[in-house]
């Protein structure tokens, strides 16, 4: 981002950045107010892919789909390096398109993510299946690889999470019981409620 910045001139450069740094740190605790900041960003630069991205991810976390997905769609044409397919498909499924989702899904862009990016689009996916009333989809794209309950870290806990839930949804709730206790385990930052649906199914 800093060095998609040297384009601008210093006052523009520094009065975007101060912005950008606010939208960063409001992120979590008021995304609105976030978003504020980067919309003002963009008001000043609105060439450049970092700041399109940065307001496509403060409406996504508004929960204003539409906008997410217009921003981060121009964020991708602009170049941006982020993985931001995800997003974009989690967007498309925010405005009632979870077919869309799917279609992204298969994507040559989607077959070179990898890791932490890859399951972030299998979480998306899977939701999208159960969107279309498709839980045994949902599972078997959750299950392909197998899921290694032994990791930890937010991406793992949210997997082993929507992996419980989709059992859940299959009426399978002895084993959607156990990969909530795997979920919890896995949730070193507290980023799920797996620990309270353990002790709803306990």
């Amino acid at each position: 981002m800093r060095r998609e910045l040297t384009t601008l001139d210093k006052a523009t450069a520094d009065y975007v950045a101060k912005h950008l740094v606010m939208a960063g740190d409001l992120l979590d605790e008021d995304p609105e107010a976030a978003l504020e900041h980067a919309r003002a960003a963009r008001g000043r630069a609105s060439r450049i892919a970092a700041i399109r991205e940065a307001v496509g991810i403060a409406a996504y976390h508004c929960g204003d789909w539409a906008q997410a997905l217009s921003e981060l769609r121009a964020a991708r044409r602009m170049g941006s390096k982020s993985p931001l397919l995800a997003l974009i498909a989690d967007c498309e499924r925010g405005v009632g398109r979870p077919e869309r989702a799917i279609e992204l899904g298969r994507s040559p862009e989607a077959e070179q993510l990898t890791g932490d990016d890859a399951d972030e689009l299998k979480i998306v996916l899977a939701g999208a299946r159960c969107d279309l009333g498709q839980p045994a989809q949902a599972l078997a794209l959750l299950s392909n690889p197998p899921l290694d309950s032994t990791r930890t870290g937010q991406t793992a806990a949210r997997l082993f999470y929507v992996y419980a839930e989709t059992l859940l949804a299959l009426d399978r709730t002895n084993d959607a019981l156990q990969w909530f206790l795997h979920a919890a385990a896995a949730d070193l930052e507290g980023v799920t409620d797996a620990e309270d649906r353990v002790a709803e199914l306990g």
